[in-house]
């Protein structure tokens, strides 16, 4: 039962990613390749739509997938699903934990956990940039051949929004400004020039 499925593969994820939402992306992914929910531009979508909602990313993303897989009953299976284990975690252990946070042990427990947590936010990165920047179904030997030609493997509208919201960033502009004029940027672009945007 798709239900059980998806609260099953989302208590899994809550379980086992440590660092935060963005840390979870690379193992939500992983879960809907494996079970072949959505596609990775569905998921980028999603990604986008949960950093634009009030909330943590993590949360956002589970029920925005379990919505797009299985209506209203998916969204509340897999929006349980991610928060159950924080919340067995943390009522089982917080007791214990306020006594030992300051062991040495517990100290090197949270450094060897740290790298990890990078990665798995390096893979998130990896992946999103991937999915935004580039032409779809390019195979190695195809962008060898096209490297010298970037239009024919690169999204330059892709680019050129992104490289303006970093300068946006930079320049301290309100994230919902970005957000907003990225989005126009991304409709005048799909309406006047749709070959600059990933396939």
């Amino acid at each position: 039962m798709i239900y059980l499925q998806l609260l099953y593969s989302f208590f899994k994820i809550g379980l086992f990613a440590f660092g935060g939402g963005y840390a979870m992306i690379s193992m939500i992914q992983g879960e809907i390749e494996l079970h072949g929910w959505l596609s990775a531009s569905e998921f980028i979508d999603i990604i986008a739509i949960s950093e634009m909602t009030p909330g943590p990313i993590a949360v956002n993303s589970a029920t925005f997938v379990g919505f797009k897989v299985a209506g209203l009953g998916g969204s509340a299976a897999a929006t349980l699903g991610v928060a159950l284990p924080s919340l067995i975690i943390i009522l089982s252990i917080s007791g214990i934990y306020m006594r030992f946070q300051r062991k040495p042990l517990s100290r090197k427990i949270f450094y060897g956990v740290r790298p990890a947590v990078t990665g798995l936010v390096a893979a998130a990165c990896i992946f999103v940039a991937r999915t935004a920047l580039l032409r779809s179904g390019l195979t190695f030997a195809q962008l060898g051949q096209s490297l010298l030609r970037p239009g024919d493997w690169l999204s330059l509208g892709g680019v050129a929004i992104a490289a303006l919201s970093l300068v946006a960033l930079k320049r301290k502009a309100h994230p919902i400004l970005i957000i907003a004029g990225a989005a126009a940027a991304g409709i005048l672009l799909g309406v006047f020039f749709p070959s600059l945007l990933p396939v």
